[in-house]
């Protein structure tokens, strides 16, 4: 990434990552990423709000050198997790009468990830501000944001708020700033989806807290810089509200074709009854598709054989990770075959303890489906439309 100037003293010289595919050896980056570093010089001091992944490091020290930044006084870190902070102590090597100003937990969190000495940290907490000179620094705590320890920086003065990973994205792009707002939609649903969605509960609240701030730019961590911020705003109050829409999710795995045929026709019931339906076969599919499909959906059906006497391990890890993501889904159910028994129903079911769903009576099938079992498959397809009815979805 260049350097580039957001506003006059203020600069992006944080470090894209065209080529990164996969994050915590979990999350898919098909568009690449970007750690976004910004550094902005007051009157009298000097200012780096984060750092970037250490694989990166060398074009972050670049881009300070190509500004020709003799001094930095604070460092200021907004989150602990090492894509962002893991070049701070190459940074304070490098200027060293730097602080790194974080708040309590983050400090502390820092000294265990990156084992910075306490005597190097100035520790801030809600409200407390930082003069730079002609320029103050004003600190939100975000707390489950993402990490327990997050905060944003605002800086007041320029109406630019650094929000750190709230309202990001996973998108490698030489743009400073979005100039399509469709394809940064896209890339920021992805990434709502698969890091934020848990915490859907505190980002209404943090919305709430940062609308009380005069915003003319919002400065992600990762991601282009949103200088229309009112599109990314409305875009989370969408996704983090607890609107559902007509939207089945029907993610699957089937060994010997029993489990797909039932999903045909149960998929070609749901649209047969005006119902949309998003249908991921879990062998081939982008988990992150699938999380994207969560964030709007009021109701899952999870499709799999019986492996032994429990689900298949794809169908395991599918429930796994919608649990985990918590989505605002209001209806779950079961389609599946077995061979001559199991709990693979319970064992899907007892996996979906964090979801307000309720469960509608599975579909499950010794061998291949007949006649009756494409009666059941059509009742189950009633049964929701019968609940997007009641809640007025359809």
């Amino acid at each position: 990434m260049a350097v580039s100037e957001i506003k006059s003293g203020i600069y992006s010289v944080g470090a894209i990552d065209w080529d990164r595919r996969l994050f915590d050896e979990l999350i898919p980056l098909p568009d690449g990423t970007s750690y976004n570093a910004y550094l902005i010089k007051g009157s009298d001091k000097t200012a780096l709000i984060d750092t970037v992944d250490p694989t990166k490091e060398h074009r972050l020290i670049a881009n300070l050198q190509k500004l020709g930044v003799e001094k930095i006084d604070y460092v200021v870190s907004n989150h602990a997790e090492q894509d962002h902070s893991g070049s701070i102590p190459s940074v304070l090597k490098l200027y060293p009468q730097a602080k790194v100003v974080t708040n309590p937990k983050c400090k502390s969190m820092l000294m265990d990830l990156l084992l910075i000495p306490e005597h190097r940290f100035l520790t801030v907490t809600e409200g407390d501000s930082l003069l730079l000179g002609d320029r103050t620094l004003e600190f939100i705590l975000a707390p489950w944001v993402h990490w327990p320890e997050t905060m944003f920086t605002y800086l007041k003065d320029d109406k630019v708020l650094f929000s750190c990973d709230f309202l990001g994205s996973h998108l490698a792009t030489s743009e400073l700033f979005v100039s399509n707002e469709a394809v940064v939609y896209e890339s920021a649903k992805r990434y709502y989806a698969e890091i934020m969605m848990p915490f859907r509960t505190s980002i209404k609240k943090h919305l709430a807290r940062i609308s009380t701030l005069e915003i003319e730019i919002i400065a992600p961590s990762h991601g282009p810089v949103y200088h229309k911020p009112q599109f990314i705003l409305d875009a989370y109050r969408e996704w983090a509200s607890d609107d559902v829409k007509n939207e089945v999710i029907v993610p699957y795995v089937s060994m010997h074709g029993s489990t797909s045929r039932m999903i045909d026709y149960f998929v070609d019931a749901l649209i047969d009854r005006g119902i949309i339906v998003k249908q991921f076969n879990l062998t081939k599919t982008d988990l992150g598709e699938l999380a994207m499909a969560l964030v709007d959906a009021a109701t899952i059906v999870i499709g799999s054989p019986t492996v032994l006497v429990g689900p298949h391990p794809s169908a395991v890890y599918a429930a796994y990770l919608v649990n985990a993501l918590r989505p605002k889904l209001r209806f779950a159910s079961i389609i599946g075959s077995y061979g001559w028994g199991g709990k693979m129903k319970e064992q899907i079911t007892g996996m979906l303890t964090n979801l307000k769903v309720e469960i509608l009576e599975p579909v499950v099938i010794k061998g291949h489906p007949r006649e009756e079992d494409f009666k059941s498959l059509g009742r189950l397809a009633d049964e929701i439309l019968k609940k997007h009815q009641e809640h007025k979805l359809v």
